[in-house]
């Protein structure tokens, strides 16, 4: 498959929001002709639903996704830079909310360049509706008994309920 655009868009997805969405469905039409969603396993972020789980919620919402590109949902362990040679890409497409991400998201991008100059790091801007939807702001209004249908898919809103057993 020599001369695909392949792109790797990496996260926790803890749980998968409306904004995360949002980017997958931009890139995949606009940008690459396979788009790789890689879930982060092994994170210091404590999450909520396994891997396994993750890569279910995200396999799922992405299904119905038509920009043009094939989406794969793909776990992984390792550095980001050793993934994406893994999967023969060449981007890494990251969403930014606000400034306080792009301080960040710089500092990670200069690095992953400096360990594998040939990838790119392609950043995209959260649209209007989702530039405060953060997947730990969703946990906590959900434990806090709040209200989060507006910043999830009815099928993700479901499965919280039912991990958080409320």
């Amino acid at each position: 498959m020599s001369g695909m655009r392949v792109g790797i868009y990496p996260g926790t997805f803890d749980p998968i929001t409306n904004g995360h969405m949002d980017i997958i469905s931009r890139a995949a039409k606009h940008m690459v002709d396979k788009l790789i969603v890689g879930v982060a396993k092994n994170i210091g972020k404590n999450p909520l639903f396994s891997a396994e789980e993750r890569v279910q919620m995200v396999s799922a919402e992405t299904s119905s996704v038509n920009g043009g590109a094939i989406i794969e949902v793909r776990a992984f362990d390792n550095l980001l830079t050793d993934f994406a040679v893994s999967c023969d890409a060449t981007m890494l497409i990251r969403g930014l909310r606000a400034v306080s991400d792009f301080e960040y998201e710089f500092q990670m991008a200069s690095m992953n360049s400096y360990l594998k100059p040939d990838i790119e790091t392609v950043f995209l801007m959260a649209s209007d509706r989702n530039q405060f939807i953060s997947s730990g702001l969703v946990k906590e209004i959900a434990k806090l008994g709040g209200d989060v249908r507006q910043f999830v898919s009815p099928k993700v809103h479901e499965t919280l309920k039912t991990k958080l057993d409320i």
